[in-house]
């Protein structure tokens, strides 16, 4: 190589090095604006969260007992004695009246419970140095087991039919609506059950008869939770030249139902379009917003074979436990709870006053939902200034806002006033109230607890053979619910907002 070309090399390479020291170009590594771009660590927090609620208050407390094989739980029980009040007296010489006693035989079908779920191979081997993903995934469907149970618990129908709904009544007004003059409105109606009303929108309908694919390809069919849509009620807006009609509509209660699906439109094209938790509502358009026609819903899919009765389901039956409905109101507001003026609410005294004159018995538990949690707190705040109770320190700076009504005062017990703790329940819909009894206040009853969980098997995680690269899995178990008592349990539905 010459001098000179060697001159010019040095002097290029020289002239190059000048040029980058004056640009930096070591600050052309910035931070990458993506997170999973350009040169970065990747900062990952292990292990991943479980960010959902798992709340079961009542499976909680049930206790769980082993059966000894057989197809269903039968038990017998002594409800009453002297049922025809007979006087003790004797004459002299003579023996004493016969009485009679009422003796009430209770049986129910073991049913198998539990669901499905899988992970891959490639999904496990990703997640390794992370989480062990198939343990985690077995976790998971433990909780989602025992959520549906605690569901299947309050409100599981198996045996309560909620047939058909009643026919509605309807009236027009001509304010409130955006319904035009001469448009015909035809109503009707379907009751629903507690599945029924959770897995129900407008949207997406409501579920009618479910089949349902098996993890082993197998299938399954049962009742969604509806009942049938009744008999059509039709109204017509007057010729007023108005366009801002509604429809004020309700219809008659159906016992055991947790909500009702309305449909309306044109005569013979009925489309769901409101899912309420009370028996009326006011109708502002003249077609319901969703897709669902109400000829889908014509037949009765308000029970589940597959399932147990739940509590609610028991209570609920006619000549169970004590049942109570709110009056229908005003459309769309319903009737709420009445504060009685003394710090207390009519309605839950009726019921408490039920318990102690016909079964001699106080429940222990007050379940509701959130909003009657806030509307009992209102009431029995509102009603009396004197009824209650406030306990202020003198902690400066410790200012705490709001109140809450925790606990209810049961009048008629034998033992005094009883305090009955008053619990929102998640699953519980709004509207409706529980009163649940843990133990009964009888002689030599045998019945430690009122409600008992009993299986032939308890919960049971099993890992299926594998025959793809899946590796499937299952938990389930195999019971129950007994209620010793239905009679001690009572609830109060179809409660207005307010």
């Amino acid at each position: 190589m010459s001098s000179l070309l060697r001159a010019v090399t040095q002097e290029s390479i020289d002239l190059t090095r000048k040029i980058l020291a004056d640009q930096d170009i070591e600050k052309a590594f910035t931070q990458p604006a993506a997170g999973f771009s350009g040169i970065q660590n990747f900062s990952l927090l292990a292990p991943a969260k479980s960010l959902f609620p798992v709340l079961t208050p009542l499976r909680n407390r049930i206790p769980r007992r082993m059966a000894m094989g057989g197809t269903q739980a039968t038990w017998k029980a002594f409800t009453a004695i002297n049922t025809m009040n007979l006087d003790i007296g004797i004459s002299d010489g003579n023996r004493g009246g016969v009485t009679t006693t009422t003796e009430v035989d209770y049986s129910a079908v073991f049913k198998q419970l539990g669901l499905e779920d899988y992970v891959t191979r490639a999904a496990k081997l990703a997640a390794d140095g992370f989480i062990d993903l198939l343990a985690r995934a077995q976790t998971n469907l433990l909780w989602a087991t025992m959520l549906g149970e605690e569901a299947l618990d309050l409100w599981g129908n198996t045996s309560l039919p909620l047939g058909t709904g009643a026919q509605p009544t309807a009236a027009v007004s001509t304010t409130g609506g955006t319904i035009g003059q001469t448009v015909q409105v035809s109503i009707r109606v379907a009751p629903l059950s507690l599945q029924g009303l959770v897995s129900g929108t407008v949207a997406g309908g409501v579920r009618t008869s479910v089949t349902r694919t098996n993890a082993d390809g197998s299938t399954d069919t049962y009742g969604g939770g509806s009942g049938i849509a009744g008999t059509a009620q039709v109204v017509t807006t007057p010729t007023d030249g108005l366009s801002t009609h509604s429809v004020a509509a309700s219809v008659a209660l159906t016992q055991g139902a947790a909500g009702y699906a309305w449909f309306w439109g044109p005569s013979g094209s009925e489309v769901l379009g409101a899912i309420t938790t009370i028996n009326s509502l006011v109708i502002t358009t003249a077609t319901g917003a969703g897709t669902q026609a109400a000829s889908a819903l014509s037949s009765d899919n308000s029970t589940n074979a597959l399932v147990y009765d739940g509590i609610l389901t028991q209570a609920a039956k006619t000549g169970a436990g004590y049942f109570a409905a709110q009056a229908t109101g005003t459309a769309g507001v319903g009737t709420p709870l009445t504060a009685n003026g003394v710090g207390g609410v009519v309605e839950i005294d009726t019921a408490l006053k039920w318990f102690w004159d016909y079964h001699r018995l106080s429940p222990d538990t007050i379940w509701v939902a959130s909003q009657e949690a806030q509307n009992l707190t209102n009431k029995v705040l509102t009603s009396s200034a004197g009824a209650q109770r406030f306990m202020i320190t003198s902690e400066q700076g410790n200012v705490t806002g709001g109140d809450m009504v925790t606990t209810y005062l049961n009048k008629f017990s034998m033992t005094g006033a009883k305090a009955l703790p008053i619990r929102i329940h998640p699953n519980l819909p709004a509207g409706t109230i529980l009163f649940d009894t843990e133990t009964l206040p009888y002689p030599s009853n045998e019945v430690p607890d009122v409600l008992v969980k009993l299986l032939r098997e308890d919960y049971r995680a099993e890992i299926w053979p594998q025959v793809t690269r899946k590796v499937p899995f299952g938990v389930t178990f195999d019971g129950v619910l007994q209620n010793y008592a239905p009679f001690a349990f009572g609830m109060i539905t179809n409660i207005g907002n307010g």
